[in-house]
């Protein structure tokens, strides 16, 4: 029998624990196939007879999927109930990771991946809105610091897993391995909560407008990175602002809107969402220029690269915990700021490495932007979803996904904008960026004190 999770008691002991299970498994399942397709393109491209740049369709494909749906699917939640939503999310990418290992060409497999991007979406757009009627409010840090764990241990074993399936393997196991995942997740979902639903129709053509906006926005963004022709690229931002502009004057007069304005009203909300955007792009910008740096500026082979970047997933896997039991009891803008403060000068440090540094050099620069950052996550993560109304769990959880993947585009696209604009070095100057754009990120967490003291005044 699966209880209701409520606001002042979450779910017993025993139940909670089963409950947590399943939603780390799907979160597992998520973002493992968002990192393992990028191991196995070369494979994948040659296999279904495609060219290189017509399989990176298989990776952006579930990455543009997931950004759109975030937000319409954590309304939908809120009308449903976050556990329907959740169970139909992992029902539909279970089902959908069986049709991409059956996948006998491109066109088919990216249709498969178009799926899965939907069943993740579901999955990822009502998790944090589940773990407020998991978990009662004063172990919900201790709940984000677990789920922030489990995203950076999938993040951080992806591609081995990747690696060691394809040497024994071929790359339809690669997303076959979800069949059985996923079944044993579905029959565990039993255990999750039941949520109140919200008395309103869901607003197809708000979803519309939403998928329009973040669509052509991440297009555009993208394209600017890659040097895409600035007519392409004008079009692009134009018909991210027309879309945008509708689909906030279609919120504006709604009492609870798919994209959360009247949360975005809350300075607190605003603040942490800003926080959170910054700080994910200044995570992108590092994950994708620190390879480049260490094999083609320090010399580094490809398996050095991978364990030397380890510590830095591995620092936060073990910060995320301890910064999530710190969040029940201290501000989210003190310890946000702090740690990005330390997610800062990690990266300054990296920038400013000597020509020949030593492994060590390196390491310890890894582990202070991985312990940076993990001292960030789960407090900024707890803020963003405590700040919001009970009843805006949903909003809440959606914008957290969609601020997480948007930042994500921002850094990729900055990256590929300095390898066009400073060439051999661009490495260098990606890592002082992103250092910058931590600062900046510390300073706006910052502000949320400040806004603590008024709103107590």
């Amino acid at each position: 029998m699966t209880t209701s999770g409520t606001d002042t008691e979450g779910l017993p002991p025993s139940q909670r624990t089963w409950a947590v299970v399943t939603v780390a498994l799907g979160i597992t399942m998520a973002v493992l196939d968002s990192a393992i397709a990028n191991v196995a393109l070369p494979s994948i491209a040659k296999d279904l007879n495609a060219t290189p740049a017509d399989s990176i369709w298989v990776v952006n494909a579930y990455q543009l999927v997931i950004t759109i749906l975030m937000l319409p699917l954590a309304s939908l939640g809120e009308i449903v109930g976050y556990r329907r939503v959740y169970r139909a999310g992992l029902v539909v990418f279970t089902l959908a990771s069986l049709a991409c290992a059956l996948s006998h060409s491109l066109a088919m497999l990216s249709a498969a991946r178009v799926l899965q991007g939907i069943g993740a979406a579901g999955m990822l757009s009502v998790n944090s809105a589940l773990l407020r009627f998991i978990y009662p409010p004063r172990l919900l840090g201790r709940g984000i610091g677990i789920n922030a764990l489990v995203v950076a241990v999938s993040s951080a074993v992806g591609p081995t897993v990747a690696a060691g399936i394809l040497s024994v393997a071929s790359w339809p196991w690669l997303f076959a391995v979800n069949v059985p995942i996923g079944l044993a997740t579905m029959a565990a979902a039993r255990m999750l909560p039941r949520t109140p639903r919200a008395g309103r129709r869901f607003d197809l053509a708000s979803a519309l407008l939403n998928a329009l906006f973040f669509g052509l926005l991440i297009i555009a963004v993208d394209s600017v990175g890659h040097g895409g022709r600035m007519l392409y690229v004008a079009l692009a931002f134009l018909g991210a602002a027309i879309s945008g502009v509708a689909l906030v004057l279609r919120q504006l007069p709604q009492v609870s809107p798919l994209l959360p304005v009247d949360l975005l009203r809350i300075p607190m909300f605003a603040l942490s969402i800003a926080t959170s955007v910054c700080s994910f792009a200044a995570q992108m910008l590092a994950y994708v220029a620190i390879p480049f740096y260490l094999q083609d500026l320090l010399g580094r082979s490809e398996v050095a690269t991978g364990l030397l970047m380890t510590p830095w997933p591995l620092a936060t896997a073990v910060m995320a915990p301890i910064a999530g039991r710190l969040a029940d009891r201290h501000s989210a803008g003190i310890l946000g700021a702090l740690g990005l403060v330390v997610f800062a000068v990690g990266l300054a440090s990296l920038a400013l490495l000597p020509a020949a540094p030593g492994d060590a050099d390196i390491i310890w620069r890894m582990m202070l932007c991985g312990a940076g950052f993990g001292l960030f996550q789960s407090p900024n993560n707890r803020a963003i979803i405590t700040s919001a109304p009970h009843a805006r769990s949903g909003g809440a959880s959606g914008m957290l996904g969609t601020a997480r993947l948007l930042g994500q585009t921002i850094g990729a696209a900055l990256v590929a904008l300095m390898f066009s604009l400073f060439g051999g070095r661009a490495t260098v100057w990606a890592l002082g960026l992103a250092a910058a754009i931590a600062l900046l990120a510390a300073a706006v967490s910052y502000t949320r004190l400040i806004e603590t003291s008024r709103a107590q005044d």
